[in-house]
């Protein structure tokens, strides 16, 4: 299963055309496809696509609630995309005090998270030794340069992690990010403890996959419900079995291409 990757990350919306004009003006996307159905854009050198939704977007999932699903955007400067997000309209954030700077020990990354229009929750991520740490985004003019990864809340790290391999992923790193900083970062009004798992596949690159375990607060089982704004859908290729929409066991979705 060495060809396995994440192809495309599919999003769900009410109103995929006023989406794309957010993503195209805030991030400098670039519409590639367009039909009756979906909108993909290119963000970098990642691919996310976006569909329509069929059922009432609820209430947006929390942090540590497996319907909680975000992909993390590498930024080059975060003051320059704090400045370009913040002049765009329909956003709202998810971190409590701004970009935050993780301890070492948690990797020592700045990052923000928030929600788009739709409420999809998105990060950006400054990495300590800059976009290089990161090879496979691609560098561009543009503060935004691409997509890391798309990151799932998972009730039990070790069922999801045999779950995943058994596609063809492979655990690369497993940490305990803890603090004030994690806390305000996730939208918690205190101190949280967060296992971050991180799976690859056989050609690595980009995005990847990452589990988000909480241990405090922990781990809340709320799926999000099929076809609203938050059942987000991981597009896959390199699956060696033939399948329509399948789901892990914290009901995180995925198809194969």
């Amino acid at each position: 299963m060495s060809g396995l990757c994440i192809e495309a990350i599919r999003l769900l919306c009410r109103d995929t055309a006023a989406t794309a004009r957010f993503y195209v003006d805030t991030f400098g996307c670039e519409e590639i496809e367009r039909d009756s159905l979906v909108c993909a854009l290119r963000l970098g050198a990642q691919r996310f696509e976006l569909g329509r939704a069929s059922a009432p977007s609820g209430h947006p999932p929390l942090s540590n609630e497996t319907g909680f699903q975000h992909f993390a955007i590498p930024v080059s400067d975060m003051e320059a995309a704090m400045a370009r997000l913040e002049r765009m309209e329909g956003w709202i954030p998810i971190s409590t005090d701004g970009p935050e700077r993780l301890p070492a020990a948690s990797g020592g990354v700045t990052a923000f998270k928030f929600r788009d229009p739709e409420g999809h929750p998105l990060e950006f991520l400054e990495f300590p030794g800059g976009w290089k740490q990161r090879p496979a985004i691609a560098k561009t003019s543009e503060p935004f340069l691409g997509i890391d990864h798309s990151a799932i809340t998972v009730s039990d790290a070790d069922a999801s992690i045999r779950f995943y391999e058994s596609l063809g992923y492979r655990l690369k790193a497993r940490q305990r990010n803890t603090g004030v900083e994690q806390g305000r970062l996730d939208g918690f009004s205190r101190p949280a403890t967060v296992d971050v798992v991180t799976l690859e596949t056989g050609q690595g690159g980009a995005p990847h996959l990452e589990l988000l375990a909480y241990v405090d607060p922990p781990a809340i089982s709320a799926p999000a419900v099929e076809g609203s704004p938050f059942a987000t859908e991981l597009i896959l290729s390199g699956l060696t079995f033939a399948s329509a929409l399948q789901a892990d066991p914290d009901g995180h979705r995925f198809s194969n291409l």
